[in-house]
């Protein structure tokens, strides 16, 4: 085990920003090009092998141009909006298919971000979509005071899922919803109010859930009090951790002499635990929230008997255990189903969305009877709640999963991807590390593998940009926005992963070049 490392000094956030003063007709310069010959060109001089076949064939865009639509953008759509912007020259979608999204010139682009790990089985899967056409068809909306046959379906389906006594259903609109009941949950049913969360998580962006998000980028300064964060047991940047530490196919740089069976970063970081009660919560706690792996934080995964250790802390103390499962769940971690298996915990109440129903809104919460029962002593109604949409979307993406063999697909294509991309670790400098489990990927980049020192805003969007370019889209994320996040549709195949491996390689090359 390494010994402790000082913590790092304040570190700028990346966000994936855009200037206000967005020149638009630079932008419109920029993309007239035809997007088969920017593509051709980019493989040319890039000297990359050929994009992966597609036979889909998307419509002709004949709506809105891009400066109107950027115009409108600036004018019209809430500050925000312009904030998250992808890219110093953004990407204007019009279409689609699976892993494929093609923009309003034409030019195709291997999705390996998902709409934010979302499109689960794909954009506009077939399957999927004529299911949803035959409901739109039949029944958009109405609330659940009627019995209809979606709901009841997808509830008995979902609760199939997950073992007992995790069998009730709730049925959200998002994952932030979700999230912001099962904080109400957690406090009715055990008659506490302080909640724990790790440092580096995201649960949502609501007014309650705001207070479980522990990253700076996500924080407002109002009034939202009653969680407390501890430190995460994050085993490369933290302070301590080693080289058998977590459950991935692809573990740190660092070494480690703990005895076999043991690991003493876990320690560690349980003792930080074990700290935080002594001095930051009453002796009694309502929940411990906590993601499988960590999504919008990076993919930071944990010592393998962190959580374990962590619920039974938490139960003596009488909380219940939440699992944020809002990025990893349904098979994504390509071992399990739900990525809290893989951690051999039980945990009371489970939380979900972004795939659930492959792009569709929807979110959900599942519990224990006996927690379900402390919460029916007052009303609590969602109007699109268990929509007839929604529910048939969502039915159908179980079935799609079950069909194709997707979380079997995540496994294959995921470990192959972590164990190509650890080989670029050992190539290039400036990736410190790479972790995860099947299709929930994290790619930590800084500026040396020595100090670990967070790779720069400016190099982050440099190499971020050049791969979009090149035709492959990807994620942002970390604390100090120092991490690629990898979270294709789970219908990718490993010659799609190839062709992402050479446009990052390319990227990271070509970035090292000019530094």
């Amino acid at each position: 085990m390494l010994k402790a490392v000082p913590r790092l000094t304040s570190v700028p956030h990346v966000g994936s920003r855009m200037s206000k003063t967005c020149n638009l007709a630079a932008l419109a310069k920029f993309h007239r090009a035809s997007g088969a010959a920017c593509q051709k060109a980019a493989h040319k001089s890039h000297d990359l092998p050929p994009m992966p076949p597609c036979d889909f064939k998307p419509l002709k865009h004949q709506g809105m141009s891009k400066q109107h639509m950027m115009e409108i953008r600036q004018l019209n759509c809430q500050p925000m909006t312009m904030k998250v912007t992808y890219y110093k020259s953004p990407v204007f979608i019009h279409q689609g298919h699976m892993q494929w999204l093609w923009d309003t010139d034409g030019k195709r682009y291997l999705d390996f971000f998902a709409g934010v790990a979302t499109v689960s089985v794909g954009h506009c899967n077939p399957k999927v979509t004529a299911v949803a056409v035959a409901q739109m068809k039949r029944l958009w909306h109405t609330t659940c005071i009627y019995v209809t046959p979606p709901l009841q379906e997808y509830c008995e389906k979902l609760a199939s899922l997950l073992p007992d006594p995790l069998k009730v259903v709730y049925l959200t609109n998002s994952g932030s919803e979700a999230n912001d009941l099962a904080m109400l949950m957690a406090r009715l049913h055990t008659g506490n109010h302080d909640i724990i969360t790790l440092r580096g998580s995201y649960h949502g962006g609501s007014p309650q859930t705001m207070a479980l998000t522990s990253n700076s980028a996500y924080k407002y300064p109002v009034a939202n009090g009653g969680c407390t964060t501890t430190m995460c047991p994050d085993v490369f940047r933290g302070p301590w951790g080693g080289s058998h530490c977590r459950d991935s196919p692809v573990q740190t740089i660092r070494t480690c002499d703990c005895p076999q069976g043991q690991c003493m970063a876990n320690d560690k970081y349980i003792g930080q635990l074990d700290e935080t009660f002594a001095t930051s919560l009453p002796s009694r706690v309502a929940a411990f929230f906590a993601e499988p792996i960590q999504g919008v934080g990076g993919a930071v995964q944990y010592p393998k008997d962190y959580l374990k250790q962590a619920y039974q802390r938490v139960r003596e103390r009488g909380g219940v255990c939440i699992a944020d499962e809002v990025q990893t769940g349904f098979g994504r971690t390509g071992s399990h189903f739900w990525g809290f298996q893989g951690h051999e915990v039980m945990p009371d109440i489970v939380t979900m969305a972004k795939g659930i129903a492959g792009g569709f809104p929807m979110g959900a919460l599942v519990t224990t009877p006996e927690i379900a029962a402390a919460f029916s002593k007052g009303a609590h109604f969602n109007t699109y709640g268990g929509n007839p949409m929604a529910c048939s979307i969502a039915s159908s993406v179980l079935d799609v999963m079950k069909e194709d063999g997707t979380q079997q697909n995540s496994l294959v294509v995921g470990t192959y991807l972590l164990t190509e991309l650890a080989k670029l670790r050992d190539k290039h400098e400036i990736i410190g590390d790479v972790r995860g489990k099947g299709l929930q990927i994290g790619v930590e980049m800084v500026e040396d593998k020595v100090s670990r020192t967070p790779l720069s805003p400016a190099a982050m969007n440099d190499i971020f940009e050049e791969t979009k370019d090149m035709g492959v889209l990807i994620g942002k994320g970390g604390v100090y926005g120092q991490n690629f996040r990898v979270q294709p549709p789970m219908c990718v195949t490993k010659d799609d992963a190839d062709y992402f491996l050479a446009v990052f390689d390319r990227s990271i090359q070509n970035y090292m070049d000019r530094r």
